[in-house]
């Protein structure tokens, strides 16, 4: 089922694209891929932002909950939940939503994975009749995505920061309860540790701990995580202007 179903559909989708044009390399193949992909999830990204966002805005109030019923953890669980209700906020949306991204974005990696060094026509459907040769597998001329490469591993690292950095999800001004300060402050550290350590693990990822699993694929999964943090970002642009007016 998650061959037919997940992987074989991706993996055509990439051939597809790279057979429709024959002159481009595989990383602007990756490029385009990754924009649809973006695009198809658009309405799963945008439901879980925003119920990041509301969540966020209620956050005082749900730290004075949490101070009111210290002592007693059932009453504040309850408490908090009808906060929510009241908000119409549905806290284990955003959970929900990235366990169904899971398993695609696991297909993918296996996608690129397997689009490296050749195609495997055994994998394609009837109708995606390729006629691609030798696959052009050198990044704007410039880049052997068949190698782990420092340039593209840093600049995946910069453009993760640059989401992170800009998020308006994450740098929201919140309002300071009278109660409840700590675990706002709280909050706000781990905003700022995480805008520097998945950047850090980013780079980690791409150019040590991916290429001892996928030692062909790390360039193009470099590829495909910096155009997923650029479109990210400019999907929370969207959001920002069409949704929430600010």
């Amino acid at each position: 089922m998650y061959n037919q179903f997940i992987f074989r559909p991706l993996y055509n989708g990439l051939v597809g694209i790279m057979d429709l044009l024959p002159w481009i390399d595989v990383g602007i193949a990756v490029i385009i891929f990754t924009v649809i992909i973006k695009l198809i999830l658009y309405p799963l990204s945008k439901s879980a932002l925003l119920t990041q966002i509301r969540m966020r805005e209620i956050e005082p109030e749900a730290a004075k909950i949490r101070t009111q019923y210290a002592g007693d953890r059932q009453t504040q669980a309850l408490k908090i939940m009808e906060l929510y209700k009241s908000k119409g906020v549905k806290p284990f949306s955003g959970t929900l939503l990235l366990l169904l991204q899971l398993p695609i974005l696991l297909s993918i990696i296996s996608v690129f994975y397997k689009i490296i060094p050749e195609v495997q026509k055994n994998l394609l459907y009837p109708f995606v009749l390729t006629h691609l040769g030798t696959l052009h597998t050198t990044f704007l001329g410039l880049i052997d995505l068949t190698h782990p490469s420092l340039i593209l591993a840093l600049i995946t690292a910069v453009a993760q920061f640059l989401q992170i950095k800009y998020s308006f999800a994450s740098n929201m001004p919140v309002k300071q309860p009278e109660a409840g300060g700590t675990s706002m402050q709280f909050a706000a550290t781990m905003n700022t540790q995480m805008k520097y350590l998945v950047p850090i693990l980013a780079f980690v990822s791409i150019y040590w701990i991916i290429p001892a699993r996928f030692p062909q694929a790390s360039s193009i999964i470099a590829i495909y995580w910096m155009t997923s943090s650029l479109m990210t970002f400019l999907q929370e642009l969207n959001i920002r202007k069409r949704h929430l007016k600010v």
